[in-house]
């Protein structure tokens, strides 16, 4: 591609590569691992050897770091007509979801000590848990067969938190600012004053979507209280007109305020799902008016005012993904993926997942879990 501030480079093996045909870089807060790809054409025919599946990449925006991950896959294409090749990979996070946590039990154990075990025999060694506390487990026991990806996941939503990974390769557990200012204004007027989107598009869905939802809860006799069997909790959705309820029966909600918090993240995810707004923008960096290209680079976690007259949207709300795009005919693009703004939410949910069952002393049949 031809050479521009914002020029998209893989650094592999010292190296830093690249006159692409085309590429994209990928970033989504809900996806657990983000993905790249760039296709180029070889004249000579061949790579270098240092490019190769499993290599380390480090990918760069305009001499910014992007994201840190390696090559999964190469893909060649030789015809009388072209020679091209086609490099993919995904970031930190890949190999947490491709491999199998460690195995271990621990008791007492705080959320940082669960993420240093599952993570840094993986190699992952830089981790940030941004959260003002945090929740001590009293037992976790992970099996064989649990990917890393599923326990870090359960413990960060056992404090309200989701994990993923920044470009400078560090593990992140924290969640959504809602209270830091809009970095732009997208535009849409109908007479074209200030557009500044090339394309958008606004997907709205009643699929997965409820008027009401209700989540049954229990919990099991101790020596000193006995066993709850009719917790529920019921909220609402005033956004579905119509009577559609949803009834989820949720062994692990055993307080009446869990069941609550549990009914209203299931609600919450509903509508998430439910609303879609993507724009497409010129550049990879974010441009106040009247100022040159010199701004951030768009990432996911960041809020933008929208006006668009068509869709009746004037407001703030959430980035949740965000895709880098460039060939040689289109230019540079990027993609944002928006959501209403406050509706991810984190509630602290225990994960209790049944593995096996076996006998105590006393011939009482037992949940051993994680």
């Amino acid at each position: 591609m031809p050479s521009q501030a914002d020029r998209v480079e893989l650094l592999i093996g010292g190296k830093a590569h690249g006159d692409w045909e085309s590429y994209s870089v990928d970033s989504d807060l809900k996806t657990p691992a983000d993905a790249w790809n760039v296709t180029l054409g070889l004249k000579n025919g061949s790579l270098p050897a240092s490019v190769k599946e499993g290599a380390l990449v480090e990918v760069r925006v305009g001499g910014e770091r992007a994201m840190v991950g390696r090559i999964d896959d190469l893909d060649g294409v030789l015809s009388h007509h072209e020679h091209t090749v086609t490099l993919t990979g995904r970031d930190g996070a890949a190999i947490l979801v491709d491999c199998s946590a460690p195995i271990f039990v621990a008791r007492k154990a705080s959320l940082e000590e669960v993420v240093a075990k599952v993570v840094k025999p993986l190699g992952i060694t830089k981790i940030r848990i941004s959260a003002a506390s945090t929740t001590t487990r009293e037992k976790v026991n992970v099996e064989p067969g649990d990917t890393a990806w599923d326990v870090l996941a359960h413990a960060a939503e056992a404090n309200g938190l989701w994990p993923w990974f920044d470009p400078d390769g560090t593990l992140v557990i924290g969640g959504p600012d809602y209270t830091t200012k809009p970095v732009a204004t997208l535009v849409t007027r109908r007479n074209g004053k200030g557009n500044n989107v090339q394309r958008r598009s606004l997907k709205t869905s009643v699929h997965g979507r409820f008027s009401e939802v209700t989540v049954l809860g229990q919990t099991h006799g101790t020596e000193l209280e006995t066993g709850k069997h009719n917790l529920k909790a019921t909220v609402t959705d005033t956004g579905v007109s119509w009577y559609r309820p949803h009834v989820v029966v949720d062994h692990e909600a055993d307080s009446q305020a869990i069941c609550r918090d549990r009914a209203r993240k299931l609600l919450a995810d509903s509508r998430l799902e439910g609303w879609t707004y993507t724009a497409e923008v010129k550049g990879h960096r974010i441009v106040a008016p009247g100022q040159a290209s010199d701004g951030k680079l768009w990432s996911p976690g960041q809020r933008v005012y929208i006006i668009d007259e068509d869709a009746g949207l004037n407001g703030i709300y959430f980035i949740m993904g965000r895709k880098f795009m460039g060939s040689r005919s289109s230019g540079q693009i990027t993609e944002l993926v928006i959501k209403e703004d406050g509706v991810w939410v984190l509630d602290a949910h225990p994960h209790r997942r049944k593995h096996r069952r076996g006998k105590n002393d006393n011939g009482i049949m037992e949940d051993y879990t994680g």
